[in-house]
């Protein structure tokens, strides 16, 4: 680290701290402070999305299983991939629930207990992924600045930075600040690759050091093979919805189609910034070779920034470190405010002090997000490592996409359904996870009477643990919807009429969820199934152009990435 290094970094932390703070002039009512007021535009919102869904933890994690595993490591954050284009049509129909929460969902359309069973499982979701966050960041900082910046100094910066201006500010300080953030993460993601592939004598000279053509297929034989994919893409689809901030990043924008695009291309754009990533891993396999350890693997992206940047220009390492900071930031300020929401609008708003004013919710909303952060950095003190947290990530954001999903499409979906089928799915979950070994060993049973097409590495597959989860909560909120008593009538339609009436750009705001505005009706539509009990409609010729584009941007994705793995 030199001078001029630490000016470029100090310019940074002063420089998006007074932007998040200068914000909260804006924050007026709950709506601004949680929603931003619902003014932002296309540029905004992609900006929004792709800071909100990166972070250096991914980048992190992308290296460190390319380095063990190869180009197939690339499926550590494309599991999202095939997931991506669904997102164009998702996107309108938070927008059209005009709520500030997807908890606000989960009462109208079951109770508010599920809301509030909803909002317990996102805060959990939160504070893991918070923790994996700061874990992986907090270790690349302290590879990067060569132990100059401790890894408990790093993630006490990082809290200190984005809760000020997040506590201040709400997501109106998160989306301006993401607008600069998430132009500084896509730096982070290829300002190392040119040098590093550099080092190692471009892909010619990478293919020929590593010597092994399984390590540049984008799929193998054993951990990450097409089942895994399609699997861990489907879990991703099934529980993108229940994200603490998916509500947010949908429904801020001003129309749906500031929301499409913002929600699409945003994370699009990341999908592309993780082939970066991934190259950048391979890269590490040659100049770091031999290491063994997870605490080791995960500081390799680090390592190559401070022994690489330095050579080339002075500040070049304040810029990576700088954006480093971003990427992270840029991700938990959205993950703060949207977890502060839920909290305040779902457990704190109905079941401690309703009718309290518009500021004093502000206030517990800002109290709630500095209790959130605790929560997370404790929980990363006891995080193994960053793939750790991630998978664990991935599990928790399922748990309540089948009654989310099941609840859009069947009216016949029960309160009681979506209870059995949430609590149902963790217990397969965490039985399928080994998590009751002491009673029952389940991985030791799998490796001694299971085909070995379900255990890898000594344990239940990953993919094959979802897919337990997955059928069996599914099945269950089936089975016990069918057997118990249904949701009022007047609150579907209520539900439905929300959800078929698209967003004026001149629709006034902030209004309460799912309230429809005078005048407006609903947008006829034919449906794929011809029964009562189903809403599962056709889309509009807007929304399956933009779907079919967006499977073009995957075609070129995945064909890019394997001509320039091809020898």
């Amino acid at each position: 680290m030199q001078l001029l290094d630490w000016i470029v970094l100090a310019v940074y932390v002063l420089g998006i701290t007074g932007a998040g703070v200068w914000a909260a002039r804006w924050v007026k009512s709950p709506d601004d402070f949680f929603m931003g007021g619902r003014r932002f535009k296309k540029t905004f919102m992609l900006f929004f999305a792709f800071g909100a869904g990166t972070h250096t933890d991914q980048a992190v994690s992308v290296a460190s299983k390319t380095y063990t595993s190869g180009l197939s490591g690339i499926w550590l954050q494309w599991i999202w991939l095939f997931a991506t284009p669904f997102y164009w049509l998702i996107a309108p129909v938070f927008r059209r629930m005009r709520a500030l929460t997807t908890g606000d969902y989960f009462e109208l359309r079951y109770a508010r207990s599920v809301a509030g069973l909803f909002a317990g499982v996102a805060v959990l979701q939160l504070v893991v992924t918070l923790a994996t966050m700061l874990k992986g960041t907090g270790a690349m900082i302290t590879a990067v600045s060569g132990g100059a910046i401790g890894e408990v100094t790093a993630i006490v910066t990082i809290i200190v930075l984005f809760t000020l201006y997040g506590v201040a500010g709400g997501l109106t300080a998160a989306i301006i600040t993401d607008f600069v953030q998430g132009i500084m993460t896509v730096v982070l993601s290829f300002l190392l690759l040119p040098f590093a592939l550099d080092a190692v004598g471009g892909l010619s000279g990478l293919r020929d050091t590593i010597g092994d053509p399984e390590m540049f297929a984008l799929v193998t034989a054993g951990d990450i093979t097409v089942f895994y994919i399609a699997v861990v893409a489907l879990n991703g689809l099934v529980g993108n919805s229940t994200q603490p901030h998916s509500m947010a990043v949908s429904a801020a924008g001003e129309t749906e189609m500031d929301g499409r695009v913002g929600f699409t291309y945003g994370n699009m754009l990341k999908r592309f910034c993780t082939v970066a990533w991934t190259f950048t891993g391979l890269c590490a396999i040659v100049l770091y070779p031999g290491m063994t350890s997870a605490a080791e693997i995960d500081q390799t992206y680090g390592l190559m920034a401070r022994d690489l940047l330095p050579l080339v220009a002075p500040g070049l390492l304040g810029i990576f470190l700088a954006s480093m900071l971003a990427a992270v930031m840029s991700s938990c300020d959205a993950w703060m405010i949207s977890g502060s929401a839920l909290f305040t609008e779902n457990i704190y708003r109905p079941f401690l002090a309703p009718g309290r004013s518009g500021a004093h919710y502000v206030w517990i909303g800002r109290l709630g997000a500095a209790a959130l952060v605790i929560l997370s950095v404790a929980y990363a003190i006891f995080l193994d490592s960053v793939i750790t947290g991630l998978e664990t990530f991935w599990k928790v954001q399922a748990m309540m996409g089948i009654p989310f999903w099941i609840g859009i499409f069947w009216r016949r979906a029960t309160v009681a359904g979506a209870w059995a089928s949430t609590l149902v799915a963790f217990f397969v979950a965490l039985v399928s996870g080994n998590a009751f070994a002491a009673v029952f060993d389940v991985n030791a049973f799998a490796v001694d009477h299971l085909p070995a097409s379900i255990v890898f590495d000594g344990a239940v597959r990953l993919p094959v643990q979802m897919l337990a989860y997955l059928s069996c909560g599914l099945v269950t909120m089936i089975v016990v919807s069918l057997l118990t008593q249904p949701v009022e009538r007047s609150r579907l339609e209520r539900l439905y009429r929300a959800l078929h009436t698209p967003v004026d750009r001149k629709e006034p705001t902030p209004l309460a969820p799912f309230e429809v505005p005078e005048g407006s009706e609903p947008r006829p539509g034919r449906k794929i199934i011809d029964h009562p009990d189903f809403e599962l409609r056709y889309p509009s010729f807007v929304g399956g152009a933009g779907f079919a584009f967006a499977w073009v941007w995957v075609a070129a994705l995945i064909a890019g990435v394997f001509w320039i793995a091809s020898p």
